[in-house]
């Protein structure tokens, strides 16, 4: 009997300890899941703060997917946008350069080429109205002489509507012109072939390619030429 009872006294202590021990298993690991949790806080707020840091430091335009702060671009882009209104003699008008120096920016795309490019597409002229002569695939529309085989597609490439009457609008005219060009520049990865597609199609400069054994037509020629003539102003303090 005296056995049961020190066996039953074993047993209640034994039980006590065990108890004692979960219970300060359970305060103590609540409170390290606690620290634990505010220690993965802490370091993602850490980062945050490098991250925000980081941010802050770099220069405009070197952060990526943004924008160069506008304030500090904009005398840039009016620069760009009156130098190209002296060149057309005051046909390209300024609210049109203003805003092909920021589109062409956004395609990484030097904005004299497509300036150039519309010159030669409407001879001089800039005239959103243009309508091309008669071809056997019709005929092309706007400051960047769409033709209604193609403008569709490319407005679709660009996420816009499509309208025909919308290619007399000198915005859209040269948005398809920008998305069109970066196409072609991206599908080629050559500058000579990108614009002579743009002039010919792009079956037109497999053909020409053919004929001559090689892309550099007029049309690409000039273009680039008179593109590279202003880099005098775009270099100048």
């Amino acid at each position: 009997m005296k056995n049961y009872k020190s066996y039953l006294h074993l047993i209640i202590v034994l039980g006590y300890i065990t108890g004692a021990y979960f219970l300060l298993t359970s305060i103590y690991g609540n409170q390290t899941e606690k620290l634990q949790a505010e220690n993965t806080q802490l370091k993602m707020e850490n980062e945050q703060l490098e991250s925000e840091k980081d941010y802050l430091q770099k220069k405009p335009g070197e952060i990526p997917g943004e924008d160069a702060n506008g304030y500090l671009t904009w005398t840039e882009y009016e620069e760009v946008a009156n130098y190209m209104v002296e060149k057309s003699d005051g046909n390209f008008k300024k609210s049109w350069a203003l805003y092909l120096a920021k589109e062409a920016e956004r395609y990484s795309i030097d904005p004299f080429l497509i300036f150039e490019l519309l010159r030669v597409e409407t001879g001089n002229t800039f005239n959103p109205e243009l309508v091309g002569p008669e071809t056997k695939y019709g005929h092309a529309y706007g400051m960047a002489q769409f033709m209604t085989n193609t403008a569709p597609w490319i407005a679709d490439m660009a996420g816009l509507p499509y309208e025909k009457d919308l290619l007399y609008d000198p915005y859209y005219s040269m948005q398809l012109s920008l998305v069109y060009l970066d196409y072609l520049h991206n599908r080629y990865s050559n500058w000579d072939k990108a614009l002579t597609a743009y002039h010919r199609g792009m079956t037109g400069l497999e053909n020409y390619i053919e004929e001559n054994g090689h892309a550099n037509s007029w049309y690409a020629e000039e273009i680039q030429a008179e593109a590279d003539s202003h880099q005098a102003f775009a270099a100048a303090p």
